[in-house]
């Protein structure tokens, strides 16, 4: 194989555009490794880990743009005319319904001077500048690019808030405004349920099973995982709090969150106290706050925030979180004497990792993650599982240089195989996300690594259960029927909710696992 480096010099892409580039075009015969990204120290570093590192490389700045590869010689041009061809049209744009893409914020101003609200992926050494630039010209902002200092954040909030403005982010995945889903997020129905949230899988989780109940979202706003810090103050959430209560078309506020600081969940149970609507107060691993007025209702999963938020309108509503299905489904899974077994769960979703992670505490032992806070539960090595594990694999030591695996779900496979060639692992817990922004076939990505894995368990003689849950909709563009259809082909469970899914796997480890009855 032969390899070869360029370096454009100020040619900026988008991350998410080179990462689902390179990955689909690493998957051709003939190659090795392909490298589409800007030069920032992260991806230097890997291009150096892999061998494809050059001078003019390294001396390359964060404004510019690497491209490498390393294929068969008759492969490698074709590769590099391929990243050049599908680069050059996005650069040069092309016609998106009735607008033309642009390259500079002042042009895409001219082009939409109704636009108010502006999405911004850039490196985060510039994503603080252009999201002034936005709120300057009056624009709300959904600040997609992570790497934001502090200081900035608090800095872009205080002047939003003092301006009638939003920034949700840093480093925010999800939102939904006026029907509108931004970066990752389903397709649901509008209704009355209002959401204000950290953003990523935990909003779409809840959204999902709003939507499943048969009720809908009014608005859905991420304000990024630091907003409910010390050193950001809630500034959004109590912002958001405040924007719902005055929302004509928001009958129910639902609020998720991992435990904000002390004087954070102060301000926000203030708030919340004397609202004059229905109030969901979903904290994950939290801790029901003490004299809670009778409008607000406190949950610690997220399926239990949607449905007590879907109960304002039908206060009799009793959905089981484990139904009769998954009851029958876990009692087929027999104990083998004298033989420990633990649940592996591989998550794309950071939120339903650490949800996973609050269920399984004090159940099942030893339980570490790399989500966890506590250092008792913090994983040694994120790439070697002991005993029961849950890894968020969008973490960043799986996506130097890599698309997020809810863009590129193949990233999970190997280590799939590699669970499933543990002797102690009893349990595959996995997820997929559906919805605009998530590969166009997340199930399709993964079926045929199921399959080995449980070849590799049949070898051995035993059996591997896997467990799933597919974060989506009937209506996301990824088909949730035929998603579901072809997990259960290989005998895998499809969980209702993530929660669901964590309860199943526990109730079979509980029991041990080895063969079906």
């Amino acid at each position: 194989m032969i390899h070869q480096t360029i370096v454009k010099k100020k040619t900026y892409h988008d991350s998410v555009t080179l990462m689902s580039l390179a990955g689909k075009l690493k998957k051709q015969e003939g190659v090795d490794e392909v490298i589409v990204s800007m030069a920032t120290p992260m991806n230097k570093e890997l291009l150096e880990n892999v061998g494809l590192m050059t001078d003019e490389a390294r001396e390359a700045s964060d404004a510019d743009l690497l491209i490498a590869c390393r294929a068969e010689e008759s492969v490698l041009p074709q590769i590099l005319e391929e990243v050049e061809a599908a680069l050059g049209a996005k650069k040069a744009g092309g016609k998106r319904g009735e607008k033309t893409s642009v390259t500079t914020f002042g042009a895409a101003r001219e082009m939409s001077p109704e636009a108010n609200l502006a999405v911004i992926s850039v490196p985060g050494e510039f994503a603080a500048r252009e999201a002034r630039r936005a709120l300057e010209s009056g624009l709300h902002v959904m600040l997609f690019s992570d790497n934001v200092s502090v200081e900035d954040e608090r800095d872009l909030k205080t002047y939003a808030a003092e301006n009638g403005l939003f920034v949700m982010g840093p480093d925010c995945g999800t939102a939904m405004i006026n029907g509108t889903g931004l970066c990752f997020a389903n397709d649901v129905r509008r209704g009355g349920i209002g959401m204000i949230a950290a953003s990523g899988t935990g909003l779409q989780e809840v959204m999902v099973q709003v939507d499943r109940l048969g009720y809908g979202v009014s608005q859905a706003i991420g304000t990024g995982g630091r907003d409910l810090s010390s050193d950001i103050g809630g500034i959004m959430m109590r912002q958001g709090i405040d924007a719902l209560l005055a929302d004509e078309a928001t009958d129910v506020l639902v609020l998720i969150s991992k435990p904000p600081a002390k004087e954070v969940e102060q301000m926000i149970l203030e708030r919340v106290t004397r609202a004059d609507k229905p109030v969901v107060l979903g904290l994950l691993d939290g801790k029901a706050p003490d004299d809670l007025p009778p409008h607000v209702t406190f949950t610690t999963t997220l399926f239990e925030a949607a449905l007590a938020a879907v109960r304002t309108y039908e206060p009799n509503l009793n959905v089981e979180l484990v139904s009769e299905e998954a009851k029958t489904w876990s009692n087929v899974v027999h104990r083998t004497q004298g033989t420990e077994r633990f649940i592996r769960g591989l998550f794309c979703g950071g939120t339903l990792t650490a949800e996973a992670l609050s269920i399984l505490r004090g159940r099942v032992n030893p339980l570490t993650s790399n989500v966890a806070k506590r250092t008792e539960e913090k994983m040694t090595d994120v790439f070697t599982s002991t005993g029961h594990t849950l890894v968020d694999l969008g973490d960043d030591a799986f996506t130097v240089g890599k698309p997020h695996p809810m863009i590129e779900p193949a990233l999970r496979n190997e280590r799939i195989l590699k669970e499933a060639a543990d002797p102690t692992c009893g349990v595959l817990l996995l997820d997929f996300e559906l919805g605009y922004g998530s590969h166009d076939d997340p199930v399709g990505e993964s079926i045929e690594t199921l399959k080995q894995a449980q070849a590799i368990a049949k070898r051995e003689g035993r059996i591997l259960p896997i467990v799933t849950y597919i974060c989506g909709t009937d209506t996301d563009k990824q088909g949730y029927a035929d998603q579901k259809r072809r997990l259960e082909q290989v005998g895998a469970f499809v969980a209702r909710s993530n929660a669901e899914a964590v309860e199943i796997a526990s109730t079979i480890v509980k029991k041990g696992v080895e063969i079906h009855g």
